[in-house]
């Protein structure tokens, strides 16, 4: 029997990557927006970027959504967001 809900994530989900390098703003954003509509409360993505404005337009875009942004990491021009996805049930 399954002890995990539909509504949680289960201890082994994996992350979602999702890889917006060379794009522009609003493109990382957007990517990362569609993402957590389909992941579930609880689970982790990571959004990789390279446009400096996105060290600024994604923590407000967090903000707005109310989903938690864990770490912001900086490596060769590369940012490394690590987000927690909040609230309720994937949307679709």
């Amino acid at each position: 029997m399954n002890s995990s809900s539909p509504e949680t994530v289960p201890e082994k989900t994996p992350e979602i990557v999702i890889d917006a390098r060379g794009h522009h703003c609003p493109v990382p954003t957007l990517r990362l927006r569609k993402a957590l509509a389909a992941a579930l409360p609880g689970q982790r993505l990571v959004l990789l970027a390279t446009d400096p404005m996105a060290r600024v337009d994604v923590p407000h875009f967090l903000n707005e959504s109310g989903d938690l942004l864990l770490d912001l990491q900086a490596e060769d021009k590369v940012l490394r967001f690590s987000v927690e996805k909040r609230g309720g049930a994937p949307r679709s």
